[in-house]
């Protein structure tokens, strides 16, 4: 898949990790890792950009979602912030095409059902004409953002 930029669900100091984030600084090389340093971190809910490096996309968008602790944190609306601010990101580079995963659905336990709704609804309702992809790793997370589409 070829897009101008892929989002990775980064930890707050965008120093690599694991799941998506450690395979996305492990292909694009020791140069993203340089590169977050600069940017000295991120707050959950907002997106900084680097260059793809070794990546087949120009850019990394790179957004802190946030840990689940029961949903009376402010976390659904800090997830929606990693996806609305994610997106601003990309246009602001003049991207077209955008890849994103599930962010925060992994170790962070945001509940899927959750998650997948709050994804499609800032997706929809952002005012760009973006074209979006959401790369999902396993079968429960295809299923859960299909159900969330149809809906």
């Amino acid at each position: 898949m070829h897009v101008d930029a892929i989002v990775n669900a980064a930890n707050t100091a965008l120093s690599g990790g694991g799941g998506v984030d450690g395979t996305i600084h492990r292909a694009a090389g020791p140069e993203l890792d340089e590169a977050c340093r600069k940017l000295n971190g991120c707050p959950t809910g907002e997106a900084k950009v680097t260059p793809g490096f070794r990546l087949p996309a120009k850019f990394v968008i790179h957004t802190p979602g946030p840990i689940w602790r029961g949903g009376d944190n402010n976390e659904p609306q800090l997830l929606r912030n990693s996806y609305v601010n994610s997106l601003k990101r990309a246009v602001e580079n003049h991207c077209q095409t955008v890849a994103f995963p599930s962010i925060s659905t992994g170790v962070y336990d945001f509940p899927l059902d959750k998650a997948t709704k709050i994804a499609i609804d800032a997706i929809r309702t952002f005012d760009a004409p973006l074209d979006v992809t959401m790369v999902c790793f396993d079968t429960g997370t295809y299923e859960a953002y299909q159900s969330a589409l149809a809906n």
